[in-house]
């Protein structure tokens, strides 16, 4: 089952509705670097688009690993997982594709690239999720 299919029908709407979200990655420091972010997200793949070379670009590429925060009020997803830098032609055309439906068509950037989180973690507030979250003990 992937995790996309851990999530209800309010979680998968709440996943289309227009919100930003903050993506967390670790700095060279160790740190958390943390940025505002739009995203979409489908079969378990979160996708944002951004410039290459920016500090989230070389944080991923060096750490391989992303979390992605949205909240809206009382309602929150976190999502994470391995991530990676795609710098292919046709899945930045699909990124924007996906980001134009979901915000706006962005602007025209030569230097776009894709960030790329497959999701295997997923926490979030109760109705959007389908399967309870773990309890620690």
């Amino acid at each position: 089952m992937s995790i996309s299919a851990d999530l209800t029908e309010e979680g998968q709407q709440f996943v289309t509705e227009r919100h930003l979200a903050i993506l967390s990655t670790i700095s060279p420091s160790g740190r958390i670097h943390s940025v505002p972010v739009g995203f979409t997200y489908a079969d378990g793949v979160l996708r944002i688009i951004t410039g290459d070379g920016t500090q989230k670009v070389r944080n991923i590429e060096r750490a391989g690993h992303a979390t992605v925060s949205q909240v809206d009020g009382i309602r929150w997803l976190t999502l994470s997982g391995p991530a990676r830098i795609d710098r292919e032609a046709e899945a930045v055309a699909d990124a924007v594709a996906r980001y134009a439906v979901r915000y706006r068509q962005p602007r025209v950037n030569p230097a776009r690239v894709v960030i790329r989180v497959d999701v295997d973690s997923l926490l979030g507030s109760s109705g959007l999720r389908a399967t309870p979250a773990p309890t620690e003990g």
